[in-house]
């Protein structure tokens, strides 16, 4: 049997200094595994999520008490009462004031939960304050107005009793206080200074006491201006007074504060990080000295792929920058195109509009031309009237002088009979105010139509908007019939000068369709379904190719001539319908006609812009 050779065995103090190396080696691999935890756990990102959020509803929270201050300052100033009662905004700062109660929890932040309790009292104060400020706000104005009325009534009472009663002299006292009082009251609304409240007081004492010498009735009516002008009185001291301390209101500038506290808290927090970061690159940096060879063959692997990433990146940024002119370049031409557009419209429009001015405007020239040949013939009257006058005033006239001036003016009046001077006067009066009268209509469809003295966003009613613009393009339409069947639908809320321009460039596509010759435009507007309305403009014009129908909201697509049009109308008429979430459409046959329908809704998406 062979003899085995026997394996020699490490020594005991070898393999003890092993295992002592291995367990040596393990526990700097886990310092170094527990160091580079701490580290990227000191440098883990923040939740920016949370933090977004509180900036967020603290800037939703400064807006709202922005609105308060403009719908406190406009109901200071203005007169007419609002067209909608301001939105309630106290459940919404609730609920804000509790998310951020909630957020500023989770996140920990001392800022916050040493605030919001203040900033919560401030908007708490605020609201009810600014609760009691528009009820005295609505009293005041009230009083004002029904004070204001008193003038027509007081004229009218002065009028009635003019002929009965004779002591005239203490109505047109009596209308000419109730005048003042009223003037003095405007001013008093705007400026309740305490010296304009005297001189109330003071012209209603005087109607006191004139009042025991005129007439019941009259006096009946000066007894009810002298109780609305003390309801204004009454009001409006209380609203001042809350006004002005609605203005020294801490709510705002709490908000600010508070945003900016935690602003800085975040910025710490983000510098912590930061220089916990710098340490882990160092560290980062110590351990790749460590594993040698292996990390010089990555640093190598790194710098080939970083020349190709770096040679990509400039290929990129290359391409970027000639996308980024190219994109200006037709942002500007867009741009122009679509202001060349506007200014072709608007120039159509004052055309028609100045066409439609000058017809009533001659009928106020002429009119004033002939009453001004006619004061002549009344000024020489006058005059030897007046000399008549004077002869009989002074008792030693001659007679034959007497005679000849009588026979004189007795033959003026008969030239002025023989003429109806007098009638014809009173038509020429007429005539001017009635021309007037057709300028300031067309001067009020204008207004209506761009509603430049409305908030930019509205209720708006589309028969009144499509009866607007049916004025302001009248022109464009004097070839052609005009046939309406509106329906009764609500009011939509939107930008009306924006609608008032879809309007217009479809009645005057609708026109220009039907070309010189005489046309019918059949304009019917309706509800559709529960939230939306439908206007609908049809022609029996020569209608739409179907291979130009799928490319007429296109933008600069044109059939017109080149230098007549653009090809932007319809296309600028698509992105207004659509921004105000609604839909348009089209219908056409080739010799029949074409028909757009536009359909909105009565309340727009949030996403729409406000802006017109």
């Amino acid at each position: 049997m062979p003899e085995l050779s026997a394996v020699p065995l490490p020594p005991a103090h070898s393999r003890s200094a092993s295992i002592a190396r291995r367990a040596l080696l393990a526990a700097v691999t886990i310092a170094l595994a527990a160091i580079l935890g701490y580290l990227y756990l000191k440098t883990e990102g923040a939740d920016f999520k949370h933090q977004n959020e509180v900036l967020a509803a603290l800037r939703e929270l400064k807006e709202i008490d922005s609105r308060w201050d403009v719908d406190i300052l406009r109901a200071h100033t203005e007169l007419a009462p609002p067209e909608a009662a301001p939105p309630d905004h106290g459940a919404t700062v609730a609920r804000i004031l509790r998310d951020l109660t909630a957020t500023g929890a989770a996140l920990g932040s001392p800022v916050l939960a040493r605030g919001l309790p203040e900033l919560g009292a401030a908007f708490s104060q605020k609201a009810e304050m600014l609760d009691r400020f528009r009820k005295a706000n609505a009293a005041a104005r009230r009083a004002l107005a029904q004070l204001v009325t008193s003038d027509t009534e007081i004229a009218g009472l002065v009028r009635g009793l003019w002929r009965d009663f004779r002591e005239r002299e203490r109505l047109v006292a009596a209308e000419s206080a109730t005048v003042q009082l009223i003037a003095e009251s405007q001013r008093y609304y705007f400026n309740p200074a305490e010296e304009r409240r005297k001189l109330i007081e003071t012209i209603l004492a005087d109607l006191r006491e004139a009042a025991p010498r005129l007439p019941p009735a009259l006096r009946a009516g000066l007894a009810r201006v002298d109780a609305r002008a003390r309801e204004l009185l009454d009001a409006k001291p209380g609203e001042q007074e809350l006004f002005t301390r609605l203005a020294f209101m801490t709510a705002g500038p709490r908000v600010d504060s508070l945003t900016a506290a935690f602003s800085r808290e975040l910025e710490a927090m983000l510098l912590e990080q930061e220089f916990y970061r710098s340490y882990l690159v160092a560290y980062s940096g110590a351990l790749l000295v460590l594993i040698g060879y292996l990390a010089a063959r990555l640093i190598a692997s790194y710098r080939l792929i970083n020349a190709a990433n770096e040679e990509l990146e400039r290929r990129v940024i290359e391409r970027t920058r000639e996308l980024s002119e190219a994109l200006t370049q037709l942002k500007e031409s867009e741009a122009q195109l679509i202001q060349s557009e506007k200014m072709s419209s608007l120039g159509q429009m004052v055309a028609g509009v100045a066409h439609e001015i000058n017809t009533p405007l001659a009928y106020a020239k002429n009119s004033l031309g002939s009453v001004g040949g006619r004061l002549q013939d009344l000024t020489r009257l006058a005059a030897e009237t007046e000399k008549l006058l004077e002869l009989l005033r002074s008792g030693a006239a001659n007679p034959q002088e007497l005679a000849e001036q009588f026979g004189l003016t007795e033959s003026l009046i008969a030239q002025l009979r023989a003429h109806h001077a007098l009638e014809e006067l009173q038509a020429l009066v007429k005539d001017g105010l009635h021309g007037i009268g057709q300028i300031s209509e067309i001067v009020g469809n204008l207004k209506n139509f761009s509603r430049l003295d409305r908030s930019k966003v509205a209720a708006f009613n589309v028969n009144e908007g499509l009866d607007s613009t049916l004025a302001i393009a009248r022109h464009e339409l004097k070839h052609h019939a005009v046939k309406k069947n509106y329906g009764n639908v609500p009011a939509i809320t939107c930008s009306p000068s924006q609608i008032n321009q879809v309007f217009l460039n479809l009645i005057n596509n609708a026109a220009q369709a039907m070309g010189p010759g005489l046309g019918e435009i059949r304009i019917t507007t309706r509800r559709e379904g529960a939230g939306h309305v439908a206007v609908e403009v049809a022609d029996n014009g020569k209608g739409i190719p179907p291979e130009v129908l799928p490319k007429i909201f296109d933008p600069f697509f044109t059939t017109k001539e080149v230098g007549k049009g653009t090809g932007l109308g319809l296309s600028i008429v698509y992105k207004i319908v659509e921004q105000h979430g609604g839909k348009i459409s089209v219908d056409s046959t080739v010799g029949v006609g074409t028909r757009f329908t536009v359909v909105l809704p009565l309340q727009p998406p949030a996403s729409a812009p406000a802006a017109a």
